[in-house]
């Protein structure tokens, strides 16, 4: 029986991959690295019209490297991004075949593509913060400046 490991709560940045915040053994977090740098240089070798401006966000190989999930950033709208997916699942085949020739695996994973939506919330919850930060009262500034000096003294 195989055991399956749990999810980590409050996960921290080193040792958690991309997909489930599962901890990530040493060598499995240098596999995906290893497989994200090749995957990146070769995107800017594609001559594929459709593939756009592409970040290479992060990378999930499973422990048998049989597969590996590719999450990408794109710089545009939905359409751009539909093509670039499309442009890159073309492209599949030259850059497992680059991965084969430059990382020693005992096997090459079968790379798919994901778009990774954490920029574009990233972005979108910075926007929200900024909106309520303008709709603040300005009193608040007002009141900090005409507190009498002791009061003043005693907050900092």
């Amino acid at each position: 029986m195989r055991r399956v490991q749990a999810p980590i709560r409050g996960c921290s940045e080193s040792g958690i991959d991309h997909l489930g915040c599962r901890a990530v053994s040493e060598r499995m977090r240098r596999v995906n690295e290893s497989v994200r740098a090749v995957v990146a240089e070769g995107l800017g070798e594609l001559k594929d019209p459709r593939i756009g401006m592409v970040t290479v966000t992060g990378v999930h190989v499973t422990p048998d490297l049989a597969e590996a999930r590719i999450f990408i950033s794109v710089f545009g709208n939905d359409k751009k991004r539909a093509a670039t997916l499309a442009g890159l699942e073309s492209a599949r085949g030259v850059l497992q075949a680059k991965l084969g020739r430059q990382l020693s695996l005992r096997r090459t994973p079968m790379l798919t593509f994901s778009y990774d939506d954490s920029v574009e919330r990233g972005v979108r919850m910075t926007k929200l913060i900024e909106d309520l930060a303008a709709d603040l009262p300005q009193h608040v500034d007002s009141l900090e400046e005409t507190a009498p000096e002791d009061e003043r003294d005693a907050e900092h």
